[in-house]
């Protein structure tokens, strides 16, 4: 089978490799239908996180069950399923208690830039949808696998609801979904941080009312007086640098809530002007596996559609292409083709 593999900084190939067998009973092999360059691969990609070695690539996939481990009783082949990025049994105590990115027996999933791929635990991650979608769907339900879920828990973790505004730090795809989930849990002022007139429109089609182009503190300027001065109720943080951070902290009013899901590096946080802020901080990898019940059934009953954050689609073989193009801000998101 074809696989998307990052060899060093900027060397992507896509080579030919064995196909993935059942490991441990609670395993699965499922046969992608789609697969998509995340923003988090761009870390590695650009030098900024480390490799031990060559890299199977791809966290967030959509596809058909071929095979099941002999302990796998909720999924059967033949079934479209979506999953979570990080594989969870969904049982533990930490599961039920809605964070399954930490649960006790998690395991981070790579290999979805593939044809075929190896999905662990997977009753406790993978979520079947109730008949095979057509193919305008998959898009969509491919960006519940992480992007939706991570900027609809950075809405969540912001407080983002009726009668409270938001301001979206970021534009990707993270961001951009997370204005769609603001706008989705009822707020009504939602002000999207972006200096690209493509993803202005598309943040206004989510449901941003407001654009702010600015950055850093006049970015933060920009906020507060579109809000009275105080600043936003709720901030989503969706990039994940230090200046994105300190961003989300300042545009927030005091009492007012930041949901953090930008991959951090390198961000310190100031224990004093924090102190000071009475500005609440929730974040962390996105446990997706509990909104993917709520966001298939959104998707699959056409209230919601996502899958416009993809403005570039390639075939498998040329994900290189893709990586490129993000990298360089000409695509918000590359969808591959196996």
């Amino acid at each position: 089978m074809k696989e998307t593999v990052l060899y060093a900084p900027h060397d992507v190939r896509v080579e030919q490799c064995h196909e993935p067998t059942i490991v441990k009973p609670t395993d699965a092999i499922i046969r992608l239908a789609a697969a998509c360059v995340c923003g988090s691969d761009l870390w590695p990609y650009r030098g900024i996180d480390t490799l031990d070695g060559p890299r199977a690539m791809g966290h967030e996939y959509v596809g058909i069950v071929e095979e099941v481990g002999s302990s796998v009783s909720t999924i059967r082949p033949g079934q479209f399923v979506v999953g979570s990025f990080f594989a969870s049994d969904n049982t533990c105590e930490i599961c039920r208690s809605g964070y399954q990115s930490s649960c006790i027996h998690r395991e981070f999933v790579l290999g979805a830039q593939a044809e075929y791929m190896r999905v662990p635990l997977a009753d406790g991650t993978l979520v079947a949808t109730s008949d095979l979608p057509d193919d305008e769907m998959v898009p969509s339900l491919l960006t519940a696998s992480d992007v939706l879920g991570t900027g609809w828990f950075g809405a969540v973790a912001a407080h983002a609801g009726p009668g409270r505004s938001v301001a979206v730090v970021g534009d990707g795809a993270v961001g951009l979904l997370a204005v769609l989930a603001a706008r989705h849990l009822g707020s009504e002022r939602i002000i999207a941080m972006s200096r690209h007139e493509a993803r202005q429109d598309l943040a206004r089609e989510f449901g941003a009312t407001d654009i702010v182009a600015e950055r850093g503190d006049d970015g933060v300027a920009a906020v507060k007086e579109l809000t009275d001065g105080l600043g936003a109720h709720s901030v989503v943080e969706a990039v994940g640098t230090q200046e994105s951070m300190m961003e989300a902290i300042r545009a927030t009013r005091p009492g007012g809530h930041v949901g953090y899901v930008g991959v951090a590096h390198d961000v310190q946080l100031p224990g004093e002007e924090l102190f000071w802020s009475h500005v609440h901080l929730h974040g962390g990898p996105a446990p997706v596996r509990q909104y993917l019940p709520e966001l298939i059934d959104l998707i699959w009953t056409r209230r919601i559609n996502p899958g416009k954050v993809f403005d570039l689609e390639l075939p498998l073989e040329r994900a290189a292409e893709g990586y490129k193009a993000m990298d360089e801000r000409r695509a918000i998101k590359a969808l591959l083709c196996p």
